[in-house]
């Protein structure tokens, strides 16, 4: 973490929040400049938690991968009550959760946090899977019996599964040793979540400037298909200029990274906008003050996650053991 392109990285995003929470502060104070006061306050509210995200995130970087992948592992677990507590369950399901909850998703930050790429890849999707289906038939009850261990097994693909593909680019072979966690990795990692944020950001900016044509307006008022064109080739740019930061790629292989996460970021927040609206819900929390829930902040890089990772590895021409 002493190396200097991390420093210059962290540095830089740390100059641009400053900057950021200095122009939020002075539009507050003079609500004379013809903006919304409503925006503004939520802009306020946004950066406060990207402040705290940040210092946690920073808190376990300094500590190593083990920290960062414990990190990862209780952000999983939080969000994927947020999403189970979305739907009403039956008693049916409450043991099938329990071991899902308690047993399969911590042995699966284990797993990652071990390098067993040959195991995780598929613990969940098949070994979980196939358990929770039995579990809740052994239960007794068939009532919507499809549609309830459906949720199970999407909650814990998107919360668990997907997202550990972040804490996994630490194992990948990057710099240094085989099994141990070079700089180049940890970079890999803040440049993954800088890029999902800063599509996050730009998807909105652009489709309040230039945005006409929704992509599905009974899911989402403010996502539009310039905002989507606009916030990929914005985030392939970003990605562009700092392809220094990321070991495996030249620019134009960080473009074309940058380009894919905007898109399967967007798609993230598409489709967790559609449950919440399926449920009649505007946030799957109020756990980060302005931001929502943890959901609500991480299902970007849920979707953006595992297709870094394998691009990453294709890119850097690596396999995991």
């Amino acid at each position: 973490m002493n190396d200097i392109r991390t420093i210059a990285l962290i540095a830089g995003v740390l100059a641009l929040l400053t900057a950021a929470t200095a122009v939020g502060q002075f539009l507050k104070r003079h609500p004379d400049r013809g903006l919304d006061p409503a925006a503004v306050n939520t802009f306020n509210l946004r950066l406060r938690g990207w402040w705290i995200m940040c210092t946690v995130l920073a808190a376990a970087f300094w500590l190593g991968t083990t920290a960062t992948v414990l990190l990862f592992g209780l952000v999983s677990f939080w969000a994927l009550r947020e999403f189970i507590t979305l739907t009403p369950t039956r008693k049916g399901d409450h043991r099938a959760l329990f071991w899902v909850f308690f047993a399969f998703t911590p042995l699966h930050y284990v797993l990652v946090g071990l390098n067993r790429y040959d195991v995780f890849s598929v613990f969940l999707p098949v070994y979980a899977t196939l358990f929770v289906l039995a579990r809740v038939a052994f239960a007794g009850d068939y009532k919507r019996f499809l549609e309830r261990t459906a949720k199970i097994q999407a909650g814990l693909v998107v919360c668990v599964y997907c997202l550990s593909f972040a804490p996994a680019l630490l194992q990948l072979p990057l710099a240094g040793a085989a099994g141990t966690a070079g700089t180049g990795n940890f970079r890999l990692l803040f440049f993954l979540i800088l890029l999902v944020q800063f599509a996050d950001c730009m998807q909105y900016v652009w489709s309040r400037m230039l945005g006409r044509r929704l992509v599905a307006a009974a899911v989402s008022s403010n996502r539009t298909w310039e905002g989507l064109l606009g916030s990929a080739t914005s985030t392939a740019l970003l990605a562009a200029v700092l392809w220094w930061a990321a070991p495996p790629f030249e620019p134009w292989q960080a473009a074309l990274t940058g380009f894919v996460v905007a898109i399967m970021g967007f798609a993230g927040g598409m489709t967790m906008s559609a449950i919440k609206r399926d449920r009649g819900v505007k946030d799957y929390g109020t756990l980060v003050v302005g931001h929502g829930g943890v959901l609500d902040r991480i299902d970007s890089i849920c979707f953006a996650a595992p297709v870094f990772y394998h691009m990453t590895q294709l890119i850097a021409g690596v396999g995991s053991r």
